[in-house]
């Protein structure tokens, strides 16, 4: 039986370097002639894109919020079908969860089997790092950490010292990754900035210098799985699916719906900022998320495109919105230039300003036809008022109410909620 490497990139908190060091390793494994299937633990969209990148494979989600055990199971077992390595980045710290450690990146180790290695920011620490991985190593019997690399190693002294630090605790170190400035990527709009090809180059050359690459493939392989049958979740055939998809615009997509629309539907892609006419044929009208108010210039020219939209809503059809979806149909969106206006389906006004800008950040979860939805939220942008009506009471992981609306106007549902449906037909929502 074929061997594969599978592992999960973890830290004890977040800020340590996870993210350009997980794109930085998965680029050299690309580099090796390996194939590498990224995974992203969470609901997070923009790390997925910077392993997308270099992997050249989608990077799935992996939720233990949004998604069941079993479901969980089954996209590892389905997307490691054809790869060498089997790469997930963690998210925040490896126990921080909703609730405790509920939802964490250690939960999803747990369930999927998966050896964590984890990832340190070594700077101004040297034996006091011991207790921090010794207490790692033991909080819980369900996750099995097995190596630890060290980022933002200082000098070979500091190297040696962080040696002496796992030998004592028994852990085996497979890197020292020293600090340099030309890896580093700055924060962007809501993320890391990897456009700049230079850091991500700078990343994988210091990963394939100081990381030892081949001890980490060794410790973390095991045989393969066969492929466990995906469950019949009753997703919809012979429909034609419009999806709106804009590099920034509309950009958050669960890599997992497509590949589950694209198994017995048609699904075309349009771009909002170019002239479209929605065809008469469509079952359905998708608006994922994304930065829609970084783009109202170019949105609010085509207003062929947006009236097309809006006759398409007013006849009847079938129309999806979330976040920046949802924005993108309102009647307009107020930023630092100006008003712009947009579809005007939804009659309630956005303000991207930066003197209103508010973080709303979380889980999300309801119950609207008889169905269990669930998904996250995180945007700074919000209405301005008058407020929408929510049709249901949307309760956050804790199951404490919220104050987020889930709009429905004729066959229009629209939420700033990003709903995970991998495991559910999404249609059954209307």
């Amino acid at each position: 039986m074929k061997k594969q490497s599978r592992f999960l990139l973890a830290a004890p908190s977040s800020g340590s370097g996870k993210t350009t060091v997980s794109v930085g390793l998965m680029d050299c494994l690309v580099r090796k002639g390996l194939r590498v299937q990224p995974f992203k633990c969470g609901p997070d969209y923009i790390d997925t894109k910077f392993h997308e990148r270099v992997c050249h494979r989608a990077s799935v989600n992996l939720d233990s919020f949004m998604a069941s055990e079993s479901h969980l199971k089954e996209l590892l077992e389905n997307h490691a079908n054809g790869a060498d390595v089997c790469v997930a980045e963690g998210m925040m710290g490896l126990f921080d969860g909703y609730q405790k450690s509920r939802g964490s990146a250690a939960e999803i180790a747990a369930i999927l089997g998966l050896p964590v290695i984890l990832v340190v920011d070594a700077k101004s620490a040297a034996y006091s790092i011991a207790p921090l991985l010794k207490g790692f190593m033991e909080f819980s019997a369900n996750v099995r950490i097995c190596g630890v690399i060290f980022n933002k190693v200082g000098s070979e002294r500091h190297r040696k010292m962080l040696e002496d630090v796992c030998h004592d605790v028994g852990i085996e170190p497979l890197g020292f990754v020293p600090k340099v400035k030309e890896a580093e990527n700055p924060s962007r709009y809501l993320g890391l900035d990897f456009s700049n090809m230079g850091a991500q180059t700078a990343a994988s050359s210091l990963i394939g210098d100081n990381v030892d690459i081949d001890r980490l493939l060794s410790i973390t392989a095991s045989d393969t799985y066969s492929n466990i049958k995906r469950a019949a979740i009753g997703n919809p055939r012979n429909q034609k699916i419009l999806v709106a998809r804009n590099e920034e615009s509309f950009s958050f997509i669960y890599a997992e719906h497509l590949d589950e629309w694209k198994k017995n539907c048609e699904v075309v892609f349009f771009n909002p900022e170019e002239l479209f006419t929605i065809p008469p044929d469509t079952d359905l009208l998708y608006l994922p998320g994304g930065y829609p108010e970084k783009h109202l210039e170019a949105l609010a020219r085509q207003k062929e495109t947006m009236e097309s939209i809006k006759r398409f809503a007013e006849g009847g059809g079938k129309i999806l919105a979330e976040c920046g979806g949802m924005m993108y149909l309102c009647r307009s969106i107020l930023s630092d230039e100006g008003e712009f206006p947009m579809c005007g389906i939804l009659p309630y006004g956005i303000t991207a300003r930066t003197q209103d800008r508010k973080m709303t950040l979380g889980y999300r979860q309801f119950n609207y036809n008889g169905l269990d939805f669930k998904g996250h939220e995180f945007h700074y942008t919000r209405f301005t008022d008058p407020q929408p009506e929510s049709i249901v009471q949307i309760f956050d992981a804790r199951g404490e109410k919220t104050s987020t609306p889930v709009i429905r106007i004729g066959n229009t549902i629209a939420s700033y909620t990003h709903l995970y449906w991998g495991d559910k037909d999404i249609l059954n929502i209307f």
